[in-house]
């Protein structure tokens, strides 16, 4: 909540600046860069912002989007001391990213000793929404800003199999009571009343319903919703298929200490196999024709805007 005459003195339309944000990328800076080994990374890396920027260039021009400000960057966490901005997509490394973020900047010596509920709910870091409409602004136009993403068909499987396979307090009483109360015909009491046991084909009529008996969720909703890669220039892209190199390689960009690596662990059900392409095969097989080309096209734009192949 902004202070009255804050209110006031803002323009108004600079709450809905999201639009008007500088398109031109930052050019990285790569005085940290030793050695000759990243050549490989920084010109795949040089490849993904040019290809995105082409596509905003080419999808911008047809749908202008008016989004609030704080909204805009609310997935956005912010490390001040190397002057970088995250945006969080869940299933793609995100509660590592997180640890490393919580090393930069000092809140930690180790990424490897930070519980998984210490990353999500200590509430260690800062989001960019916390900030005033200029320390947005100075943020979003002098830090370093970047992205991790995922082949959509494998993050969506990995938030399925995470959230509805093993037991959890709050998605089968939130989400899966009112998924087998819609979409399970002859539930059972007790499926009804616990909200375990949600089948992945439940789960896609779920997600593909216009009137979904709950909302959205993180760990399904578009990259394109959660960080607006189109309003928001990313000055760095990296993929969860090229997880590790990608990492290590930005950690170097941004002058972060030299034995700081990338956690390696599985944060959770570290036993479960991970989720890759032959397991998101298993599981579309669950679905009709038009179920599989329907979730294709409801994550259409995330696969175009990351150049990911069609499932």
């Amino acid at each position: 909540q902004l202070p009255e005459q804050q209110k006031v003195s803002e323009s108004p339309l600079s709450w809905f600046r999201g639009v008007y944000l500088p398109p031109a990328l930052h050019p990285l800076n790569k005085t940290f860069i030793k050695g000759g080994q990243w050549q490989h990374i920084d010109s795949t890396q040089e490849k993904r912002r040019a290809f995105l920027q082409d596509f905003c260039k080419k999808y911008n021009s047809r749908k202008k989007l008016q989004t609030h400000l704080v909204h805009l960057v609310s997935r956005i966490y912010v490390e001040d001391r190397h002057k970088v901005l995250y945006c969080e997509v869940p299933k793609a490394g995100c509660s590592n990213w997180k640890r490393v973020l919580m090393v930069l900047g000092g809140l930690a010596a180790s990424a490897n000793n930070i519980s998984h509920d210490d990353v999500h709910y200590g509430k260690h870091l800062r989001r960019l929404d916390s900030y005033d409409p200029k320390g947005i602004y100075t943020r979003l136009n002098t830090y370093t800003k970047f992205i991790f993403v995922r082949d959509p068909m494998e993050r969506l499987v990995s938030a399925f199999r995470d959230k509805f396979e093993h037991p959890n307090s709050y998605y089968h009483p939130v989400f899966g009571k009112a998924i087998i109360k819609k979409y399970r015909h002859n539930a059972d009491e007790e499926a009804l009343k616990t909200g375990s046991g949600v089948k992945f084909k439940e789960f896609i009529q779920y997600l593909l319903d216009s009137h979904r008996p709950v909302g959205m969720d993180i760990h399904w909703e578009q990259v394109s919703k959660l960080c607006y890669p189109c309003l928001i220039s990313y000055d760095f892209i990296g993929k969860f298929e090229t997880l590790e190199e990608d990492a290590n390689y930005f950690l170097q960009l941004v002058g972060a200490p030299a034995d700081l690596k990338f956690p390696k662990f599985k944060d959770r059900h570290s036993s479960d196999e991970r989720t890759s392409a032959e397991v998101v095969r298993q599981y579309l097989k669950e679905l009709s024709k038009e179920e599989r080309q329907l979730t294709y096209d409801f994550y259409y734009l995330d696969y175009l805007m990351f150049n990911y192949t069609s499932p």
